[in-house]
């Protein structure tokens, strides 16, 4: 970094303050600015206001496969894809703004946003890697996220076909006094 130009560093440092902000690690933020983890580290403390995470970052394709993550990574990809096909935007601006418009559709429809910014970056990376890909469903049409060479002839998304345990993970929440018997005086 010695050598960049203050229009350049300036660059990274806007790049990396969006990262930050749209809730990138570390590791993904350093993977794409040219910025020092010294001065990320200092960087995610003043955004942030707390030290960046720590461990390792996910990497599996079968999280992007399970029913709710699958949902929200098939219509990131479908987002992003469009994008760079129909914008000219590439590399981590298509990414950024791909994940704004994921985030901007789920707040939308009053959900909460299953894929992380992280998820998102590695989601991309795994497409670039022919490792995932995306296939229709027979009912809907609509694209979906899955593994690369197998074979999809009669795929039917979790949509369509909800898995039996699908949307069952929240607990409902009940006062108190509904838990415990009443005693009769």
């Amino acid at each position: 970094m010695r050598n960049m130009s203050i229009v350049s560093e300036v660059h990274q440092l806007q790049l990396a303050v969006s990262l930050i902000e749209l809730g990138a690690r570390l590791q993904m933020v350093q993977e794409e600015t040219s910025l020092s983890r010294e001065r990320l580290l200092k960087l995610f403390k003043e955004v942030k206001g707390e030290s960046p995470s720590k461990g390792m970052l996910p990497y599996s394709t079968d999280w992007f496969l399970s029913w709710s993550p699958n949902i929200h990574s098939s219509l990131f990809m479908d987002i992003h894809q469009f994008l760079v096909a129909n914008t000219g935007l590439s590399g981590i601006e298509a990414m950024i703004k791909s994940y704004r418009l994921y985030l901007e559709q789920i707040s939308a429809s009053g959900d909460e946003p299953v894929l992380s910014m992280t998820r998102a970056w590695f989601l991309v990376r795994f497409f670039n890697a022919k490792m995932l890909q995306l296939t229709g469903c027979g009912e809907c049409g609509g694209k979906f996220v899955v593994h690369t060479n197998e074979l999809y002839a009669n795929y039917v998304c979790g949509i369509c076909r909800p898995p039996s345990r699908a949307g069952k993970t929240r607990k409902i929440s009940q006062p108190a006094d509904l838990l415990m018997p009443n005693s009769i005086p």
